[in-house]
């Protein structure tokens, strides 16, 4: 059984490590340790930004990061937006990837949103028929655009 908690500093070895065991995550990720290490404090400084971490036997498995969002649109709804969500390439298939979910709906009650929303890569296809197993539906297009 996989339980879940607040990523601490000791745990960004890990981490890092799930978001580069996957194709994308390889090519995208590497930067030096330093650089993640900041952005890992300034994420930790914002009290509606957590990083999640899922552990299993004393591994870490799993991670998410859960956002809350305070808006003004469908009647000042607070909105929950999941994002790096990896499970270790060996577990996928598990049910943990549910699980996590689940645990990032929780959080997500608890702090009073409406709603969760996340993006992906399109080219995650069976990451698709997940999240909509789940019962995320593709509602919107998302867009994106670098700034560096």
């Amino acid at each position: 059984m996989v339980s879940f908690r607040d990523a601490t500093a000791s745990d960004l070895p890990d981490i890092l490590a799930l978001m580069t065991d996957d194709v994308l995550g390889a090519g995208r990720e590497g930067l030096d340790f330093a650089h993640y290490m900041s952005a890992f404090e300034r994420l930790q400084s914002e009290p509606d930004n957590h990083l999640i971490v899922g552990v299993h036997d004393g591994r870490i498995i799993a991670t998410y990061q859960l956002t809350f969002i305070s808006g003004l649109s469908l009647q000042a709804a607070r909105r929950a937006q999941i994002e790096t969500v990896r499970v270790a390439s060996d577990l996928r298939g598990q049910k943990i990837g549910e699980a996590m979910i689940a645990d990032a709906e929780a959080r997500a009650r608890a702090a009073g949103c409406a709603l969760m929303q996340l993006t992906m890569n399109k080219s995650r296809t069976d990451t698709a028929r997940f999240y909509q197993r789940l019962g995320f539906t593709p509602s919107h297009i998302g867009y994106k655009r670098d700034l560096i």
